[in-house]
């Protein structure tokens, strides 16, 4: 069976330890302040647990403190924010949010789903070759168009035009 997940990268667990390193100086200063290790604790729970897995049955996606499933017969589209992750459209229009998905994952998501989620790369792809197709039948025609009218023009003009041009 295929899977893909998509996940936060785990570099992001980098911040976390700097959060850490610049939390301790303030956490030891006054006692209690410990509780202050708990952000980059959570933060680093937080890019752990987020993530997005496609198989060919269904999406999951796992958020802080739940997941959700969506059969890909359930999906009615998947609709693309300005800033953020993707969204998946159930066919009762509810929303859910795909963790770590962009729109740059969506040929693989097309893979995954069968088709069922369009490729936006095949269409471009498509309009591109069909204009590629008509640029060169146009290129074809105005070079066969011009071949016939230079032959005329060499055999109709007399020799003292000819060599005055």
């Amino acid at each position: 069976m295929k899977k893909l997940v998509f996940r936060i990268p785990a570099t992001a667990l980098l911040a976390a330890c700097l959060i850490a390193i610049c939390v301790t100086p303030v956490a030891w200063a006054v006692p209690g302040l410990q509780a202050l290790y708990v952000l980059p604790l959570g933060y680093a729970y937080w890019v752990v647990r987020n993530r997005t897995t496609a198989t060919e049955e269904q999406l999951v996606a796992r958020g802080l403190f739940s997941s959700t499933t969506v059969r890909w017969s359930e999906l009615k589209s998947i609709r693309l924010v300005q800033k953020g992750w993707l969204k998946a459209v159930r066919s009762d229009d509810t929303e859910v949010t795909l963790p770590a998905v962009r729109m740059i994952h969506l040929p693989a998501l097309s893979v995954i789903s069968g088709g069922l989620v369009p490729d936006p790369n095949a269409s471009l792809e498509a309009e591109k070759a069909a204009a590629r197709d008509a640029e060169e039948a146009e290129t074809a025609e105005k070079a066969e168009s011009d071949e016939p009218a230079a032959e005329s023009d060499k055999t109709e003009t007399p020799e003292s035009v000819q060599s005055e041009k």
